[in-house]
């Protein structure tokens, strides 16, 4: 069988940084292919650096065929799953998988609707008639569903999305490589192109700086909250702070609502196992 590559599906999971291969290659050198390749019929779905390994270095591999893809959309939903199932990618392409997922479940949420509606329009009850009951729409996902996918907060989910809207290409890449927190980032991403650039530039003590000052600017402009009657509010200046320090409480608040979403991932989990085996 002639395996195809499409480009697409090539680039549509984040690829592995240079460490990452060599890591991979030197496994397949070792103990070779063990995992099977995914295919679509005759074009790869998944293990594109495991064929590109292999090939290159002239080592046999087994290949698996999915025949449950009835389009494009359902393997682009699998390699999400596959991927969003895996421990070592990081919370930004967790996020960016899932924000995917989002586009695909809303786009297809639309069709089933248009499609409902002309079904509809098509047949038309007779008076005095029921109409026929359509199946419901698959609704759209929420941002605490998507949140829920990446086991990530429904905050840091909000901050990925800026990212990507208002984001450069230089700061989104900064994301990636760990040189900036997704909480930092998304604020970052408020300044102009320019001062973007700049920032990136500087590299991680400048992309602090940056995220520092657009914090300070936000909470002057905030009006001051009135102390209720009989407490004092305690002044507390927290300009002084290192920016290192303001970046680990901001971290450890975005940890807190992630923990607290897999929590009640968790929850959700033990209900539908204490309901399969009571039924």
């Amino acid at each position: 069988m002639q395996i195809k590559i499409n480009d697409v599906l090539r680039a549509y999971i984040e690829p592995l940084t240079e460490s990452e291969y060599q890591a991979l290659e030197r496994s397949i050198l070792t103990e070779g292919c063990r995992d099977a390749l995914v295919l679509w019929e005759d074009v790869l779905v998944d293990g594109h650096n495991r064929y590109q390994i292999c090939q290159q270095h002239g080592i046999p591999f087994k290949v698996t065929e999915n025949t449950s893809f009835r389009s494009m959309e359902d393997v682009k939903l699998w390699m999400i799953d596959n991927n969003l199932g895996r421990r070592s990618i990081s919370d930004y392409q967790r996020g960016v998988l899932a924000l995917r997922k989002k586009e695909i479940m809303t786009a297809r949420a639309l069709e089933l609707a248009a499609e409902a509606a002309a079904e509809d329009a098509r047949i038309a009850p007779e008076e005095g008639e029921a109409a026929a009951k359509k199946p419901a729409a698959m609704p759209l996902a929420s941002r605490e569903d998507i949140a829920r996918a990446a086991r990530l907060s429904s905050a840091t989910i909000g901050q990925i999305e800026k990212i990507q809207k208002t984001a450069t290409p230089e700061l989104v890449e900064a994301v990636r490589a760990g040189t900036i927190s997704i909480n930092a980032a998304a604020t970052v991403a408020s300044l102009s192109e320019e001062q973007q650039l700049a920032a990136v530039a500087g590299g991680k003590k400048e992309l602090q700086k940056a995220a520092k000052e657009v914090r300070d600017l936000r909470a002057a402009a905030r009006p001051a909250k009135e102390p209720k009657e009989g407490k004092a509010a305690p002044e507390v200046d927290y300009s002084d702070m290192p920016t290192d320090v303001r970046e680990l409480r901001a971290e450890n608040m975005a940890l807190r609502e992630k923990n607290a979403a897999l929590l009640e991932e968790i929850t959700v989990l033990q209900r539908r196992i204490s309901e399969l085996a009571s039924a």
